[in-house]
């Protein structure tokens, strides 16, 4: 039987002070968690468990997951797991990778696909009530972007911290965007999170330019060990302002202590 892990303080404070940055969850909000089964949405699945008891307003969680039905690539044991934790979830299958072959133009699979994921978490949140899409990219991943478009798009933007859709009815929001990936994967590992082996493949199977920068900012930050504190101060403008939609202005913003 799954049991709930909790974070360590340093997870859940990171969390706490971005939640309240960027008035990310509101009294009555419903999220749905996008789980990929990798080690950033699990631990982003125990953290918000976590804020659920212990917030001083309350929420409602479920999550979803999108099975790209990719070789290789099982993530059905999460419809166990999640059944034992006592979360609703949503499981879809859908064949991006067949639909990419023959649908995919001048862009990345990666990309590709996860448009088609976020097309799928949508359509999930919107049918099934949630108001808010839950995210788990964190500040190595928004570093890396900003790196990206940067480098290849001679653009200065970011993934945002979050935002509301273009059809207005669904809040988007990143409660990892302080957090380092050296935290999620070391709070998985101790606490034996069920991650899912290579959550894809795909990306796996050949260097991207995402893989490229990864590497970069590895080697930099052996040299400056204040590149990422530096580079979030550099990326705060383009994460955009907390947004105040119609459908949740009357809602009080959540504050996490410690």
């Amino acid at each position: 039987m799954a049991t709930h892990s909790k974070p360590h303080k340093t997870i859940t404070r990171a969390v706490g002070r971005a939640v309240a940055d960027y008035r990310m969850i509101q009294h009555g909000d419903r999220l749905l968690l996008g789980l990929s089964g990798g080690k950033d949405s699990l631990s982003l699945l125990h953290t918000l468990i976590h804020l659920k008891t212990y917030a001083p307003v309350s929420f409602e969680l479920g999550a979803a997951t999108v099975d790209p039905q990719i070789e290789g690539f099982d993530p059905s044991p999460l419809k166990r797991y999640t059944a034992e934790l006592g979360v609703p979830y949503f499981y879809r299958s859908e064949p991006i990778m067949t639909r990419a072959q023959s649908h995919m133009q001048g862009d990345s699979f990666c990309s590709f696909c996860s448009r088609m994921r976020r097309g799928i978490l949508y359509t999930t949140a919107r049918t099934n009530n949630y108001n808010v899409l839950v995210l788990a990219q964190h500040l190595d991943d928004l570093a890396e972007s900003f790196l990206m478009s940067a480098f290849h798009r001679g653009r200065l933007e970011t993934m945002k911290a979050h935002y509301v859709t273009d059809a207005a009815d669904l809040r988007v929001i990143r409660p990892f965007v302080y957090l380092r990936e050296r935290q999620t994967a070391h709070f998985a590992a101790a606490a034996g999170l069920p991650v899912i082996p290579d959550n894809c493949p795909a990306c796996f199977r050949m260097p991207t330019q995402r893989r490229h920068m990864k590497e970069l900012l590895a080697r930099e930050e052996r040299e400056h060990k204040h590149l990422f504190s530096n580079l979030l101060h550099a990326m705060r403008p383009l994460m955009g302002e907390p947004p105040t939609p119609k459908t949740s202005a009357s809602r009080a913003p959540l504050r996490v202590a410690g």
